[in-house]
């Protein structure tokens, strides 16, 4: 594929995505340029990647939907995908891919193997755990908490974590067959713990004024809500880009600086 077979392909992505409602407007001109980026570093393979990670995430958000609503009124953002959510998951492989680029080498393929497979495990086990018949138990504690608790964990959303990131190992094994990818696949599965954890601990939440309602909204009810927990700018979209940060810093440094 020359250069403008990838910005095809990547604008017909971005504006499919749109028009599915997966991606906002802004998401979709993030995701545009996520995927030039990538086809710089790693080519039609990297779309590729990129594609199973979007194509798939995108599936489990419109999975049992209905059963989700109250996790709606939870959570800060819904399942259409704004600029910054595609930023907090996508900017860390893009900027691998651009470092590849301009220095090739393998160990940059791996870590953009694991940073996809970190934002890939987080989505599943929050698209499939949210509709767990099992309530979430708080990782720091396990105590018992709604849906759509920052820090909750299911068995289910566990196993759709494992499943997440072995998905993309999988991928990256076609791709490349290299096994060894498979594993750094497999170490995305930190990223998604790092990400409920710091959700317990880190992220900020709010209480609704008028319900009461435990939230990551600003405003709820028509009214601004109380923070409750959480520093003011740990938000989702901050904890999500943190845990696929640390899942590749953490991989480099167990399997290269040994």
């Amino acid at each position: 594929m020359n250069e403008w077979a990838y910005i095809a392909v990547t604008f017909i992505v971005a504006f499919g995505g749109w028009l599915v409602r997966s991606l906002s407007v802004s998401g979709a001109v993030a995701a545009f340029f996520i995927g030039l980026f990538i086809s710089l570093g790693f080519e039609s393979k990297g779309l590729i990647m990129l594609g199973a990670f979007f194509v798939s995430s995108s599936l489990w958000s419109k999975f049992q939907k209905h059963k989700k609503i109250a996790v709606f009124e939870k959570v800060e953002k819904g399942d259409e995908r704004d600029y910054v959510q595609v930023l907090a998951n996508g900017s860390v492989p893009a900027l691998i891919s651009l470092i590849d680029f301009f220095s090739p080498s393998a160990l940059w393929l791996e870590l953009f193997i694991v940073s996809l497979a970190a934002a890939n495990s987080d989505t599943w086990a929050s698209e499939i755990g949210s509709v767990s018949k099992q309530p979430p138990r708080l990782i720091t504690t396990w105590k018992t908490v709604e849906r759509g608790t920052s820090g909750g964990v299911t068995l289910l959303g566990t196993v759709a974590a494992i499943g997440g990131a072995l998905f993309v190992g999988i991928v990256s094994f076609v791709l490349w067959h290299n096994i060894h990818l498979v594993f750094a696949g497999l170490f995305g599965f930190f990223g998604s713990m790092i990400d409920t954890w710091m959700g317990a601990v880190c992220q900020v939440n709010y209480r609704c004024a008028v319900c009461g309602l435990e939230t990551e909204k600003r405003h709820h009810c028509g009214q601004g809500t109380i923070r409750i927990k959480g520093w003011h700018f740990m938000n989702n979209d901050i904890v999500n880009w943190l845990s696929i940060l640390s899942a590749t810093m953490l991989y480099f440094f167990v399997t290269k600086l040994q």
